[in-house]
């Protein structure tokens, strides 16, 4: 079987410093890792080439069968990445951004209550109608959850994804990986939370200094 998410000898130079040494790898469908490395080591690199923000300087990423370049569009509409400091449009609060994610993607149907269900659920209903700019640091990582769980994706990534999130977040959190794993999306978490290796069935990948290996 083809792996969902196949990663091809993506590497990232910067000069002469070598910030990721070539990684290849693949995710099944449903299939949850977890990436764990110091600070430094290049986690936010890989997840960030993996996902297009940045371009890597080697290597070739597909989801589903389509290059992050050579169908980026396709690519882009199954993947989605949320990173450790989500970026929003200014201009719009946070339920105008859960509805343009959602137009974006064809999900509409039935959009209010999937969206008043996720805000009710990471505590942010009653702050819907705010810019995310008067949101805490907390508030906006769990904005940045809700703009990718109210979209349809194969592959989710998630840069330290509990590093601002309370307990009752963490927890909704986990329910969404088990869901949406369920539901055969491929899931790739970079985290340096222990307590998520034991709450969640899943693969142990480790980077040290840009060099990445499968434990």
């Amino acid at each position: 079987m083809q792996p969902q998410l196949v990663v091809a000898e993506i590497s990232k130079q910067y000069g002469s410093f070598l910030a990721l040494a070539p990684v290849s790898f693949g995710l099944n469908a449903g299939e949850i890792a977890l990436l764990s490395g110091p600070n430094g080591s290049g986690k936010t690199t890989l997840l960030s080439c993996l996902s297009g923000l940045i371009r890597p300087s080697t290597g070739s990423v597909s989801v589903a069968g389509y290059d992050s370049y050579h169908a980026e569009v396709e690519f882009r509409r199954r993947l989605a990445f949320v990173p450790d400091v989500p970026r929003f449009y200014v201009e719009l609060t946070a339920w105008e951004h859960l509805r343009f994610i959602a137009m974006a993607h064809n999900v509409i149907r039935d959009f209010d209550a999937r969206a008043e269900n996720i805000l009710r659920k990471l505590d942010l209903w009653e702050a819907r109608d705010l810019f995310p700019h008067h949101y805490s640091r907390g508030m906006r990582l769990k904005l940045g959850l809700a703009l990718a769980l109210i979209r349809p994706f194969d592959v989710l990534l998630l840069d330290e994804p509990t590093s601002a999130l309370d307990q009752q977040g963490i927890q909704y959190l986990l329910e969404e990986l088990h869901r949406a794993s369920n539901q055969g999306a491929s899931i790739l978490v970079s985290t340096h939370d222990p307590a998520l290796f034991g709450d969640v069935e899943s693969r142990r990948l480790l980077i040290r200094q840009g060099v990445f290996e499968a434990l």
